[in-house]
């Protein structure tokens, strides 16, 4: 995709919850009905940035309740978006930031007429670079886990002041050498959240996810 058209375009910085943070929980269960205990965990376990994947059922019901139970204490945004049109739809539920899977004209398109922070994915450099010329917020690297952080300190060279957000198989032993890649934050699925839409302690994923906020500290420190 050519992106000529598309290096002028408005970026929407980050928040600085994500930038203080470094975490992003990516949330998939059956129903979103199933979210809000889990949602709580997170947040008092000090991961502050949640993502709601559009592909759970009722999530945009759900959102609007969801957001007056975090008030300020955490962000929830909505990734799997794949369409201009489910884009308005969860902004316009009051999603603080979209994420999607791919990287599309119709998409940057959509995202340029919303003041939110917007994630769209890529692997390649051309898919990753048209997204961060389109104006995102960063570009979500997807799926992480095939290329590696080695990869993150590659793209440096010819891009060295793309943000990127690697999701897709992070594990929580990879996280910090992600970080000391420069990442803008991790984005952490199944590996934070293990069994805990199938009955599993919510008091050890509170301590996951404080262990992965150390993590992230600690290595932040270090770079």
């Amino acid at each position: 995709m050519s992106t000529d058209h598309l290096s002028t375009r408005y970026r929407v910085p980050p928040s600085a919850m994500l930038r203080d943070t470094g975490v992003v929980a990516v949330l998939r269960a059956e129903h979103a009905d199933e979210y809000a205990p889990v949602i709580d965990a997170l947040v008092a376990g000090g991961v502050r940035s949640i993502e709601l994947t559009l592909s759970t059922r009722g999530v945009v019901e759900a959102l609007p309740r969801l957001l007056a139970q975090v008030g300020d204490a955490a962000e929830i945004g909505v990734g799997t978006v794949t369409t201009a049109g489910q884009l308005h739809e969860v902004v316009g539920a009051g999603a603080a930031y979209v994420v999607t899977p791919v990287t599309t004209t119709e998409l940057l398109d959509a995202a340029q007429e919303h003041d939110v922070p917007f994630y769209p994915g890529g692997l390649t450099p051309t898919e990753l670079a048209s997204g961060w010329a389109g104006g995102a917020t960063a570009v979500k690297l997807f799926p992480a886990s095939v290329v590696g952080p080695g990869y993150l300190a590659q793209l440096r060279g010819p891009f060295p002041d793309l943000e990127v957000v690697p999701s897709g198989g992070i594990g929580v032993d990879d996280v910090a050498a992600w970080i000391d890649a420069g990442c803008l934050a991790v984005s952490l699925g199944g590996p934070l959240l293990r069994d805990c839409f199938a009955g599993g302690s919510l008091a050890e994923l509170e301590e996951r996810a404080r262990r992965v906020r150390g993590i992230v500290d600690r290595a932040r420190e270090a770079r």
